[in-house]
């Protein structure tokens, strides 16, 4: 019996460390920024973005007083939202897009409270997030109510145990016509657990993918707009949010 016990815990053991291996090696297979966003936003080059070790920072050269810190979508390495926090910073606000651990926002919720923590300044901050990092933004957002000033979904929204329809707090759900991967009928679904005053954008022949400059995904659908067109109506359409919110 002893040696059944020994033999089985060595198996799964070894199922464990290989299923960890897998995952390690799955998640490194990410999603980087596309030549065309890399020679637009020189970042190394830029004084006003910081390159810390977990966090990507864009200064504005005004503040308005206003945070956003966006949560990456699976497996999307942080630069690839370059053009978003470049031109929101333009806008006066400071943009933080956190690294997170294994490319997945579910192991870094956190984050945000961190962010909040080591800015000097006051700010009021929002959290945001594309597809997965959005449901991870709110689940921040769900338990720091007091704290967060509005929640921004791009192509994402809550689940279930994140139920935000008796809340107060603020929301923008922006989501795209050709989206393969969050649909119209997601959004629609969504709609139950958001507050009645959420505010809904569709961007009309985006995808899933425009949401930031980093190419294809799998099981996306064709955009009939550029990604560039795709990512100023996104800015447009936080800035008009934010500024009133």
């Amino acid at each position: 019996m002893k040696k059944i016990l020994k033999w089985t815990a060595i198996v799964l053991l070894a199922v464990v460390l290989i299923g960890g291996i897998g995952f390690y090696f799955w998640s490194e297979q990410t999603y980087s920024a596309t030549e065309e966003l890399i020679k637009t936003i020189k970042i190394e080059e830029d004084p006003l973005i910081e390159e810390k070790k977990d966090w990507l920072i864009f200064n504005p050269e005004k503040s308005n007083s206003k945070g956003l810190i966006l949560y990456p979508g699976a497996k999307v390495e942080v630069e690839a939202y370059g053009y978003l926090g470049k031109s929101l910073s333009e806008k006066g606000y400071t943009v933080v897009i956190p690294r997170m651990p294994f490319h997945i926002a579910f192991f870094g919720i956190g984050e945000s409270e961190k962010i909040i923590n080591s800015f000097d300044e006051e700010l009021d901050w929002y959290v945001s997030g594309h597809s997965l990092g959005g449901v991870a933004a709110a689940k921040y957002a769900y338990d720091h109510q007091d704290e967060i000033k509005g929640v921004i979904f791009l192509a994402s929204y809550p689940t279930n145990s994140t139920d935000f329809s008796e809340s107060d707090v603020p929301f923008l759900s922006i989501f795209a016509e050709n989206d393969g991967l969050t649909t119209k009928d997601d959004i629609e679904e969504s709609k139950k657990i958001l507050p009645h005053s959420t505010v809904f954008h569709q961007i009309e022949g985006g995808n899933h993918a425009g949401f930031g400059m980093y190419g294809k995904q799998k099981g996306d659908l064709e955009a009939n707009i550029s990604p560039r067109d795709q990512q100023d109506e996104i800015i447009r359409t936080m800035n008009a949010w934010l500024m009133k919110n």
